[in-house]
């Protein structure tokens, strides 16, 4: 027994995660179809150790008789064809920005707000949140539930696989160039991303943030409590793979940190790997390729009355993408809410 699952944006960064996580969870299906633009018609790529599937046009594809899309293609192709594919029947897990904030479209992260699923069929649409804001969450969620969370202060260190191959190709040639003595020429960032920090993800907003913070406030909003305020500051870190951040965190009710620990350690998705010494600690290079988010350095915030803070670090292509679209895709099915897959 098995679904049709179309993976768009195939040849992409998150596209080909897609297609390694369907593979090594072993996602019941009964074929997968590889969709990206006509200059890609005819390239290959691997689903699982064995297969290879033939990259076919999404611009003339036939949704009929798709069950699943898992859409990364950029938020402007997923405006023009989720539509088309959620009109044939198929249901979309839409990994762009395009749909996260329509009030008739869930925004989901499993192990957060899995009871949101059951609205889709509206749209037959479900938008992956940003991939900051899914590791997030993924942190908060325990907590909020000892002791409610009134404000965050966010401050991210994104890694460039967030801004695509392109991106990752520039932070290599920079770093290589450095040690020859070439000068960086940014084309994917706005300033050189090799030994440098930018504090600049997304356009900016009229209020001087960029839209980068301001989609982790309000898709935290939206998941997690519509009354938690929170404020963000989004930086580009010369890291390959693996976002970090560094959160400030205010309760309307006391929390120790024993609390905090205990409550992560028990949360699905989450590990806690928090020793106070030298390197007790989780950083963005140990945690790529892994399923889970990491949380260290929990400590108490005696800024405010009730307080705590903490670093979390998760791998951006995978929980911050792929595998989260994924596990929404096994969450419908775990809740009986798709049709009855194919023999």
């Amino acid at each position: 027994m098995g679904y049709r699952v179309a993976v768009v944006g195939a040849t992409g960064n998150v596209g080909r995660e897609m297609l390694k996580t369907l593979a090594e969870r072993a996602f019941p299906v009964s074929e997968v179809i590889a969709l990206a633009s006509g200059r890609s018609t005819g390239r290959e790529v691997s689903f699982g150790e064995k297969d290879v599937l033939k990259v076919q046009n999404l611009e003339t594809f036939d949704w009929k008789g798709v069950d699943i899309g898992l859409f990364s293609p950029g938020a402007a192709v997923s405006a023009v064809h989720a539509p088309k594919a959620a009109a044939a029947g198929c249901v979309v897990i839409d990994n762009t920005s395009q749909f996260r904030m329509d009030h008739d479209v869930p925004l989901v992260v499993p192990e957060v707000n899995p009871q949101a699923l059951k609205h889709f069929r509206k749209r037959n649409i479900i938008a992956n949140p940003n991939c900051s804001t899914i590791q997030l969450v993924v942190a908060l969620k325990p907590l909020h539930e000892v002791a409610r969370i009134k404000r965050v202060v966010v401050s991210t260190y994104q890694s460039v696989s967030g801004a695509g191959k392109e991106a990752m190709d520039e932070l290599f040639t920079q770093t290589r160039g450095i040690y020859v003595n070439d000068a960086a020429t940014p084309e994917q960032f706005t300033k050189p991303i090799a030994f440098n920090c930018i504090p600049h993800i997304d356009k900016f907003m009229d209020d001087g943030f960029t839209k980068e913070e301001w989609k982790m406030a309000v898709e935290t909003r939206k998941i997690l409590d519509p009354d938690i305020q929170l404020v963000a500051t989004a930086v580009r870190v010369p890291v390959f793979i693996g976002h970090g951040e560094a959160v400030n965190v205010e309760f309307e009710s006391p929390i120790t940190v024993e609390q905090a620990w205990d409550a992560m350690r028990e949360a699905p998705g989450l590990t806690v790997l928090d020793r106070r010494e030298d390197g007790g600690y989780a950083t963005q290079i140990e945690i790529a390729g892994e399923d889970s988010v990491y949380v260290s350095r929990v400590r108490a915030d005696t800024t405010v009355p009730h307080g705590l803070a903490f670093w979390c670090v998760g791998d951006n292509l995978r929980k911050g993408a792929a595998l989260n679209a994924v596990q929404i895709a096994e969450e419908l099915v775990r809740q009986g809410l798709l049709a009855r897959a194919v023999a």
